[in-house]
């Protein structure tokens, strides 16, 4: 899709379900968003995973340069505020990494937790980038195409179908993009710069990556009191060339258990029910249920409905299926209204309530549709 935002028109891909947390992932010079291919398609069960083109790259509107690493964290702030997004984790590939750092200082209350692959806290020289945006204005991209491609990643990667992938999407992208994003690169550093905030940090670089080297991956790590992975038989884009282990290691950095169950228990019920819906429920308990209310939190949320395994779509339709099969009718009903957070959709519930009639019963159907039917019709108006 294309989106409007204060200071850009903005392609973007947006996937998994509504309700769930929102995970903006950012690609690297020269890419496009599909770097993020593999990682959005399993976090994207559990995350409203956002993926825009970067300014001047892949289908996002090409403007003169040169740009500025505050420009483009810029842009990446009025598309969460286009998408009326109040806070986000942040993951980003080389610049991109850059430029979720750049959010991370500049509106530190925006962002939940930081990926920051293959990047670095300064690229020098500046010399470097401004003549690199002089020979891709003057040459074009295909000029040096080859050079980087053999950076991004390893000799025995090259010859592979994501490799002829990543060659395309670098041809295609417009050299005015390329060059002035090459030159925010020039004044960008956050050497001896602190957050405001203290924001969960996780480092991934490949282990054969002579651009945004282990030790500068390290630097990293100490400024923002991160943790560090390296990945063996990688170089610089890493979510391509060893997507498995990227993927692993997000899944388990995002997904890592809350301390405090309940609390993370109760930012999934909101999620999932409603905010308003969760605050009427708590503030109709009394010293009779409390307890039990907290235990319910606790456990069928902060414990099961949290866990990665299954999609929030997923459980939610199990979810719908067993109330309506146990004929737990009130509850069927709360949770019909919340598929509008877990992105089951009334032809899915229609589904389920189609196979809980071969499994349960036809009664016991009937009486979940009409749940459904007048949950849905209201829903409508």
């Amino acid at each position: 899709m294309f989106l409007a935002t204060k200071t850009l028109m903005t392609h973007v891909t947006i996937e998994g379900p509504p309700g769930a947390p929102p995970l903006l992932l950012l690609h690297s010079l020269g890419t496009d968003l599909r770097v993020w291919d593999p990682q959005a398609a399993v976090l994207a069960r559990s995350f409203r995973v956002i993926r825009p083109d970067m300014r001047g790259h892949g289908l996002s509107e090409v403007t003169r340069g040169p740009y500025t690493m505050d420009l483009l964290a810029r842009d990446l702030l009025a598309l969460l505020d286009a998408l009326e997004i109040r806070s986000a984790h942040l993951g980003g590939v080389s610049i991109g990494g850059m430029i979720a750092q750049a959010v991370a200082h500049m509106a530190p209350e925006r962002v939940r937790s930081l990926v920051l692959c293959d990047t670095a806290l300064a690229v020098p020289p500046p010399e470097f980038w401004l003549d690199r945006a002089a020979t891709v204005r003057r040459q074009g991209v295909a000029s040096i195409a080859e050079s980087i491609l053999s950076r991004w990643v390893t000799p025995g990667f090259l010859g592979s179908p994501e490799a002829q992938g990543l060659r395309a999407m670098l041809l295609r992208t417009p050299a005015e993009g390329y060059a002035s994003a090459a030159e925010a690169l020039t004044t960008a550093d956050f050497t001896g710069k602190r957050h405001a905030q203290r924001i969960p940090a996780l480092v991934v670089v490949g282990k054969e990556d002579i651009s945004t080297t282990v030790a500068q991956a390290e630097a990293v790590c100490e400024a923002l009191d991160g943790d560090l992975v390296v990945l063996e038989g990688a170089a610089h884009i890493p979510t391509l060339e060893k997507a498995d282990a990227v993927t692993a290691t997000l899944v388990s950095f995002l997904h890592e258990p809350a301390a405090d169950l309940y609390e993370a228990g109760l930012v999934l019920r909101k999620e999932v029910l409603g905010e308003a819906y969760v605050d009427e429920a708590l503030g109709a308990i009394t010293e009779l249920d409390r307890d039990f209310q907290a235990f319910l939190t606790r456990t069928a949320w902060g414990s099961v409905w949290a866990r990665p395994g299954l999609d929030r779509r997923t459980r939610s339709l199990l979810t719908i299926a067993l109330l309506g099969a146990l004929g737990h009718h009130e509850e069927l009903e709360t949770h019909v209204r919340a598929t509008r957070n877990t992105g089951a959709t009334p032809g899915d519930v229609a589904e389920v309530i189609q196979h809980l009639a071969i499994y349960a019963g036809i009664p016991a159907a009937n009486a979940a549709m009409r749940i459904v039917k007048k949950v849905l019709k209201k829903e409508r108006a």
